[in-house]
C-alpha cells in the first residue's frame, strides 16, 4: 500500500484586516486583557482566519519527498535538497500541488492530522476553490489514516496525549524542535520572509513523524 507522511504550517491573517463583527466575535470569549492580547496570535489555528504556508510530504518507504510552500512577492521556483523537492507558489498553487501528489497514495500518516492538518487543508482548499482528490478524514479506526497522536493516545483511552517532541524524546528520535525553530515562530518567520526556513522546518517535522511511525509500527502496533 503506497503511503505518505505529511504535515502543514499555517499563519494567521492580520487581526486588523478583519471586519468589526469578526473582531468582536473572536474577542467575545476573552475574559481578561491578557487573553484579548493572545487572540491575534491564535488566528493561525483556524482555516477561517489562517492560511497554509507550507506542506511537506515524505514517502517513508522510498525516502522521496517534497515541500510545497508560499513565498509571496517572489517568482515561483523549484530546487532540490538532499533528494527533497522544494517548490514555491501562492496558497492555491501549494494546495493544488499537494492534492495532485497525494492522489497517488492510499495511506496517510500524520501527527494530530485528523483534528488539525486535514480539516484545515480541506477548508482552505474550498476557500481557494481547489477540489481535494482524497478524503483525508475517513473512518477513524481504519488504517487509511494513521494519526499517531490518536494511536499513541489509544484513541482517547490515555487522559493526556503528549506532543510530537515529547514522544521523540521518549523513543530516542531527534526532534524537529531541536533545529532552532518551533511552530510558534512560523508566523514571525513568515513576516520576515524566511520562507525556505519554514519549508525546511516543515520537512523536519515529517522526518520526525516518519521515524515515530516506524517506531510505533514495530513496538506498539500489535494486531
Amino acid at each position: 500500500m503506497p503511503r505518505v507522511v505529511f504535515d502543514i504550517e499555517t499563519v494567521g491573517v492580520d487581526f486588523d484586516s478583519l471586519d468589526e463583527q469578526a473582531q468582536e466575535y473572536l474577542l467575545k470569549a476573552a475574559r481578561t486583557p491578557e487573553e484579548k492580547e493572545l487572540v491575534p496570535e491564535q488566528l493561525s489555528f483556524s482555516p477561517l482566519t489562517g492560511q497554509v504556508v507550507a506542506i511537506a510530504l515524505l514517502n517513508p518507504d522510498t525516502g522521496k519527498g517534497a515541500v510545497y510552500y508560499q513565498a509571496p512577492n517572489t517568482e515561483p521556483s523549484e530546487h532540490e535538497e538532499n533528494g527533497i523537492v522544494y517548490s514555491s507558489g501562492n496558497e492555491a498553487q501549494v494546495l493544488e500541488k499537494f492534492w495532485r501528489t497525494i492522489a497517488f497514495y492510499d495511506q496517510f500518516i500524520t501527527f494530530n492530522g485528523r483534528a488539525f492538518d486535514c480539516p484545515f487543508l480541506m477548508v482552505r482548499s474550498a476557500v481557494n476553490k481547489v477540489r481535494p482528490t482524497k478524503n483525508l478524514v475517513p473512518y477513524r479506526y481504519g488504517d487509511e489514516h494513521i494519526d499517531l497522536y490518536d494511536r499513541l493516545g489509544f484513541f482517547g483511552a490515555v487522559r493526556r496525549t503528549m506532543s510530537l517532541h515529547m514522544w521523540c524524546q521518549a523513543f530516542g528520535i531527534r526532534s524537529s524542535k531541536e533545529g532552532g525553530i518551533t511552530g510558534y515562530e512560523v508566523p514571525r518567520f513568515f513576516k520576515e520572509a524566511k520562507y525556505l526556513d519554514i519549508a525546511r522546518y516543515c520537512f523536519d517535522d515529517i522526518r520526525a513523524t516518519a521515524e515515530l511511525f516506524a517506531y510505533w509500527n514495530q513496538y506498539i502496533n500489535i494486531k
